[in-house]
C-alpha cells in the first residue's frame, strides 16, 4: 500500500503527497538545494544535520544510489522533500533504490509536491521551521502542524556531538606531512582531497582541548565545514583562540566563519542560505570568477573583520557576502566554498594545494 505523506510550514501551509523512505514524524529547519546532480553527496553531507532538505531538480533518483558519492557513513538530513522520486533507477553503479536508502537510515521522504512554490516562499520569506509526517493510515494534519511550530530555533541548537568523531581517528597514506583535521562534521571529499595529495589526516574530535592537540605531531591544523550556527561551537573557537599564532591554517565552510570568530570578527544568518554547486566567488587579488559548491546557512560580517588581522579575499557574486579570507601576517587562509568538490570541475582545488605548501 502506498503511504501517504503530509509536509507542514510553520507559516500554516500544508502540502499533501506520496510517502517514501521510513515511516515517522520529524520536525526541523526547511532548506533548498539547487544542484542538479548528486543527491548522494547531499544527503550524506553532515551539514544538513538538523535540516529538512528539498531538492529543486525535478527528478531525483534516476541513476540510483552509488556508494562512492558518499560523504559521511549515513543519510544526514533529517527530511526530504522531492517533485517526483525515480521508482526503477537506471546505472551501471547503483545499489539501490533511493527508496530503499532513506528506509535503511529511518529518513522520511515526501514526493509529489510543488517543491518550486516552496522554494520561491523560502527565497522571499527565508528558511522556515517544518515538520513531515509519512504514514500508512491517515496523517492528522494539524498535529503535524504543530510539531512545525514547535521545532525549536536551529541557532540554538549544538549538532557537532551528533557528526563529530568520538576519538582521534587516522587517515594515513605514508604522507611526508600530516594535518590535524578539526572534525565539526567533515566530508569524506575533504580527506581523499588530501590523501591524494600525500597528506596524512589526524580526524579530531570538535571538542578537542588546545594542550590535548598539543601532544600529536602535525603540520598544519584545518578546520571543517559542518552544520549549526557557528556561535554554538564553542569549544572549537577557543581551540582557535589559543592556538592560531601557533600552526598554519586553513579553513572552509563553518571553519571559516569559527575563523572569523575567534578573532574578533561576528557572523549573521542568511536568508536562505547558499546551497548548491553554482555559486560564482570573485578572487578578489586575481580578478577571477570560480562558480563554487556551498552548503551554509550563515556568513561573515565583512564589517566586524576590522581590526581582526584578517582581510577579505573572496566574495560572493551575488549577495557580496565574504567568501574568502585571509591574515595579514600569519599562514592563515580561509574560504566559504568547497575546494574539494567539483562544479568547475577543479577550479578551486588550488586552495588545498597552497595550504599543503604553507605546511611547517
Amino acid at each position: 500500500m502506498q503511504m501517504k505523506a503530509v509536509l507542514a510550514l510553520a507559516d500554516g501551509t500544508i502540502l499533501r503527497g506520496v510517502g517514501f523512505g521510513a515511516e515517522k514524524e520529524v520536525a526541523a529547519e526547511v532548506v533548498f538545494n539547487t544542484s542538479l546532480v548528486g543527491y548522494e553527496e547531499s544527503l550524506t553531507d553532515p551539514s544538513y544535520k538538523g535540516q529538512i532538505l528539498i531538492s529543486t531538480y525535478p527528478l531525483i533518483g534516476n541513476y540510483g544510489v552509488r556508494r562512492d558519492g558518499f560523504e559521511s557513513d549515513k543519510i544526514q538530513v533529517d527530511g526530504f522533500v522531492v517533485r517526483e522520486l525515480c521508482a526503477e533507477p537506471q546505472h551501471r553503479g547503483s545499489t539501490k533504490t533511493v527508496d530503499a536508502w532513506l528506509k535503511e537510515h529511518n529518513v522520511p521522504c515526501i514526493a509529489g509536491v510543488d517543491t518550486r512554490m516552496l522554494v520561491r516562499k523560502i527565497r522571499e520569506f527565508g528558511v522556515i521551521n517544518g515538520a513531515l509526517a509519512t504514514s500508512e493510515n491517515k496523517i492528522d494534519e494539524t498535529k503535524v502542524l504543530q510539531l512545525a511550530r514547535r521545532a525549536g530555533n536551529y541557532s540554538e541548537k549544538n549538532l557537532l556531538e551528533a557528526v563529530s568523531v568520538k576519538w582521534p581517528t587516522k587517515f594515513f597514506v605514508n604522507g611526508k606531512k600530516t594535518i590535524a583535521a578539526i572534525d565539526t562534521g567533515i566530508k569524506q571529499n575533504i580527506i581523499r582531497s588530501f590523501n591524494q595529495r600525500g597528506v596524512n589526516v589526524l580526524l579530531l574530535p570538535y571538542d578537542t582541548k588546545a594542550d590535548e592537540l598539543e601532544q600529536y605531531k602535525f603540520d598544519g591544523l584545518f578546520l571543517a565545514s559542518g552544520p549549526g550556527d557557528p556561535e554554538m561551537a564553542r569549544p572549537v573557537i577557543k581551540l582557535i583562540q589559543e592556538t592560531y599564532e601557533k600552526y598554519p591554517i586553513n579553513a572552509i565552510c563553518l571553519g571559516h566563519q569559527l575563523v572569523a570568530l575567534a578573532l574578533g570578527g561576528k557572523t549573521y544568518k542568511l536568508k536562505f542560505g547558499h546551497r548548491g554547486t553554482n555559486q560564482p566567488v570573485k578572487s578578489l587579488a586575481e580578478n577571477k570568477i570560480y562558480i563554487t559548491s556551498q552548503n551554509h546557512g550563515f556568513a561573515v560580517d565583512a564589517e566586524s573583520l576590522k581590526g581582526s588581522g584578517l582581510e577579505i579575499s573572496h566574495t560572493n557574486m551575488n549577495d557580496n557576502s565574504v567568501e574568502g579570507m585571509l591574515h595579514k601576517k600569519l599562514s592563515i587562509q580561509t574560504v566559504q566554498f568547497h575546494p574539494e568538490a567539483s562544479p568547475g570541475p577543479w577550479d578551486t582545488q588550488n586552495i588545498l594545494d597552497r595550504f599543503i605548501r604553507n605546511l611547517r
